[in-house]
């Protein structure tokens, strides 16, 4: 059996992959997909939106590019709302991510996945704690 860390790190490298075919179709990346996901749940400043994905903007820096190129296309507003284009490319992407997220879980009952999240966040509080 291979251990947690591998199938973390295969699984990683899947959604990441299949993400990016989906995302293909708008031509963004899944951190543009993350930001115009965060401006359209309320976040409207730049801080805003690095606070709310804090755990990227550590690794790979402000997202302030990110919604620079969603304001190229239109999506963005000068005061950080989406435009009417925005929300129409939020629904038609959100609906991609949905229907892709529902085939990564397919046959996982509700219990299952439950225990899965469960048994991660444990892990990861055992780590963070030692």
């Amino acid at each position: 059996m291979k251990p947690l860390g591998w199938w973390l790190r295969h699984l990683h490298e899947l959604l990441e992959s299949s993400m990016g075919r989906v995302l293909d179709a708008e031509s963004l990346t899944r951190r543009h997909w993350q930001v115009l996901n965060t401006i359209a749940l309320g976040a409207r400043t730049p801080e805003e939106i690095d606070s709310a994905m804090a755990p990227f903007v550590a690794a790979e820096g402000s997202m302030t590019p990110k919604v620079a190129d969603l304001r190229e296309r239109g999506w963005v507003a000068g005061n950080g709302e989406l435009t009417d284009a925005g929300r129409e490319a939020h629904a038609r992407v959100e609906e991609r991510v949905k229907a892709f997220r529902a085939a990564a879980i397919d046959g996982i009952s509700d219990d299952d996945y439950r225990t899965t999240i469960r048994t991660l966040e444990r892990c990861a509080a055992n780590l963070e704690a030692a």
